[in-house]
Parts: structure tokens; sequence; C-alpha cells
């Protein structure tokens, strides 16, 4: 098999700062504790050989300074040192260097592993992510889980969505490891949906492992902000960038209605946190719908006139289960009317291709709004983005059926290039543009909340 890259290999799958048990799902996400650092690193793993945990505990000790390093257990040991020797671009064949211990709690030398030195990369990763029409892919949506603390009627069905089982769903490091293939093809941009990612109780380690992968520039997260303010200094301390945290009235009463549970005022409270930990802007989603909240563009205009808030006013969207109807929708150009006939000083701020919001400033105001055109004025022609959903599906167009799973491959033994060829594949796929808001409607996809917009 062709080796894997260098960059893969030199994050741990296990954070450094954690030596309690992880379940690890499959051979090939064995964690690797390569190190470009001179410091030594000990990092401790437990498992069984017959299945996801392990009675002997695995010790070892990176020491590059002196270019040597201990192992102990063979079986691992033996899988680390193989890594690390072909990470570095040495191919022998382990004589002299490997010796099997007499017990599985022996130690084992490796010397004389050549110094680290730049490496081209070894797999084909120019086009991975650059579909049929030129378009190249550096964004990337990791939905977290399926569940949500709230029942958005534009999101989920009344009655509720049947969840996947939870081992039909990524694990962390499944899902780590995923994460750092798209990154090694090009994804520059990380943001992390649900369902509602906060409930998840490892999304602040998350956070911290994927900040760790070289080359990822920004780290985002979408949230309903129930949960937020309590988690979000942790989240801040872990490397999260920036912050879209979704708020459709500011009624309490219509929230009520809207999401069929209590909790307006700790999200107003999150927005604030957020504003007070120096997030800048604060991006707060909005989801237009005529006759329930289209009275309050302009309500959350005014919130930009002291603070650094990007409001963004989105378009209604059909999704499976969410009822929706042409005549709910408020399009782009009424809700810009609406809002340049109270702020004439609307002016147009010049964006870039890939941009999916038509972003405005208004004189005088420390914030901005934007508006999300998705059904009357796509943005097909620069989308940069791609998903990664909670059950490991590859979903390469929200508005489109198609799914590839990463997550059966990757259990079935599939080694990284053969992902990357999955991934390389579905992307090349992808259509050139959606087939228009009255075709959707009649498009069977999933609801919203397991997608994760």
């Amino acid at each position: 098999d062709p080796a894997p890259s260098f960059e893969m290999l030199r994050t741990p799958l296990i954070h450094r700062h954690l030596n309690c048990s992880r379940r690890i799902p499959s051979p090939h996400l064995l964690p690797l504790a390569a190190s470009t650092g001179r410091q030594e690193q000990k990092q401790t793993v437990r498992r069984t050989d017959q299945g996801n945990e392990l009675e002997n505990f695995c010790l070892f000790s990176t020491l590059f300074k002196n270019r040597k390093i201990l192992l102990s257990n063979s079986y691992y040991g033996n899988m680390f040192a193989t890594a690390v020797r072909r990470s570095l671009g040495y191919w022998g064949n382990n004589e002299g260097g490997l010796r099997s211990p007499c017990s599985n709690l022996t130690t084992t030398t490796v010397d004389e592993i050549p110094p680290c030195k730049p490496l081209s990369n070894r797999l084909p990763t120019t086009d991975i992510l650059v579909d049929s029409f030129g378009r190249k892919h550096t964004y990337l949506r990791i939905s977290l889980t399926e569940r949500c603390n709230l029942r958005c009627h534009y999101c989920m069905p009344a009655e509720g969505v049947n969840l996947t089982p939870n081992s039909n769903l990524l694990s962390q490091d499944e899902l780590l490891y995923l994460a750092r293939l798209f990154v090694i093809a090009g994804v520059e941009k990380i943001r992390l949906t649900g369902g509602e990612p906060t409930i998840r109780h490892d999304i602040e380690e998350i956070c911290l492992r994927l900040k760790e992968l070289p080359g990822l520039r920004n780290l985002a997260m979408t949230t309903n902000g129930l949960v937020l303010a309590r988690k979000l200094p942790q989240l801040k301390a872990a490397g999260l960038d920036s912050l879209n945290i979704s708020l459709d009235t500011l009624v309490p009463a219509k929230f009520e209605f809207i999401t069929r549970r209590k909790g307006h005022s700790k999200v107003l409270d999150s927005i604030q946190a957020a504003l007070d930990l120096g997030y800048n802007p604060v991006k707060v989603n909005c989801v237009i719908v005529r006759g329930f909240n289209d009275d309050e563009i302009n309500d959350f205009v005014e919130l930009t006139r002291e603070k650094p808030i990007n409001v963004r006013f989105i378009e209604f969207m059909p999704f499976d289960g969410n009822l929706w109807n042409s005549k709910k929708l408020v399009s782009y150009a009424e809700m810009r009317a609406t809002v340049e006939q109270r702020f004439q000083s609307l002016r147009l701020m010049q964006g870039c291709p890939t941009d999916t919001a038509k972003s405005f400033s208004i004189d005088g105001f420390k914030g901005t709004v934007s508006f999300i055109t998705s059904m009357t004025e796509h943005f097909c022609s620069g989308c940069n983005r791609l998903r990664l959903l909670a059950d490991g599906n590859l979903k390469v167009c929200l508005f489109g059926p198609s799914e590839v799973s990463l997550r059966d491959a990757m259990r079935e033994g599939a080694h990284e290039t053969d992902l990357q060829e999955l991934i390389r594949m579905a992307v090349k796929r992808k259509k050139a543009a959606h087939s228009g808001m009255f075709k959707i409607a009649e498009t069977p996809n999933r609801p919203m909340i397991s997608i994760g917009g």
C-alpha cells in the first residue's frame, strides 16, 4: 500500500492531554504517536485484542532528540514503529530494530530511525475536492449528532425523526480520522453542526482535536444557543474561531411556538456571552417565514446598531417534513426592500465568489446585515461546501438526495487512498446547480435536523 502522508501521522488520534480509555473502531485507526517535536510525549491507550478495549496499557514514549522510540507491547509497538518508518520515508524491513518482548509489558527499542525531513505528499490529493465544473471544495460541514433540544417547525417534522442507532453513528475517532483526510486534501474550514452540536458531551474535546489538524484555518459552529453560554468559555479555549447562533424571533411566545420549547432568554444570553468573549462578528441566523416573523425583520436589524452582530436572514427552504410552501417564502428582494425602506443607507459590501450570503452595512452601525438567497438567487456556481453527516455519509449538495457512506467503507477496512477515491468520485458527480425550489420540494431528502444545514 502507499505510505500514509506525514501530515496525517504527525497528529495523534489520542489527544496528548487525555489518559482515559477510548473506543477505537478499527485497526487502521490505532493511535499513531508520531511527533515533530523534540520533547518527550507520553500517552496511554486501552484496548483488547478481541474488541474495542485494551486490558493491557500500551505506554510509548517518543524521543526524536535521541532518534529512539521505546514501545511496550509488541503488536501495537510494531505497528507504530512501521508507521513512523513509513512516514519518515524509511522503507526497511525492520531488521535489527524490532525485537519481540518476552511479555506484554517489556520494552522494545527501535534504533537508527532517520531524523525528520520534508516529504512531498505521496497521495494524489490535488484534485480530490475539485468537481467537474472546477469548483474547489475547501469548506466541510460536519454534523456531530442527529439529536436536538429544540423542535423547530422548519427543521423537524412534528412527529419527530427516526434516530440512527448510536452504533451506526461516527465515533469521535472516526470523525477525526475522516476530518484529517479532508484537511489533507485541501479543506481549510470546518463547521460543526447537528442536530445541536452542543449536546455532545465531548464537544470541547472534538474542537480541541480538530484545531490540531495542520492546514485547518477556521473552526466554526452553528448552534441554537440553548446551552451555549455555559460551554462557550471552554469552547473558545479549545479553539472555536467563529460562531453562528440561530434565533428566529425576538418575541418569547413566538419562540416557544416555532421551537416547541422554552428557552428564548437562554439564547439571548448566549449571544451576549459570545460578544463578551470577543467573537466578532457574532452571526445570528434567522429563517424568515411569512406570517410568522416577517414583521420582525427591522427589529433584528436594530440588533446590529450598537453591537458587532451579523444578522443573516435566510429564505425558507424545503426539506422533508417541514411543510414548505412557496407562499411562506419571503424572497431576498422583498426582505431587502423592507430593510431599505427604514434604513436608506444600506450598502452592499464586497464579497467573495464562495460566499453564501449577500452582506450589507448601514452607516453608523457596528454590525452588518446579510441575506442567504438559496431559493430565489442561488449561489451554486461558487459552492465550496461538502457535508459529512453524523452517520458517516458524505453529501455533496444540501438539496441533493445523493449520498455516499464513508463510514461503511472505513469500517470494512478501506485504506485512506480508497476513502479519498470515494470522496473524489462523489465530488466529481456534483451537479452544476440545484434543481430549483419547486423540484427540491418534490424530491425526497432528509429532514434538516439530520443534515445539519
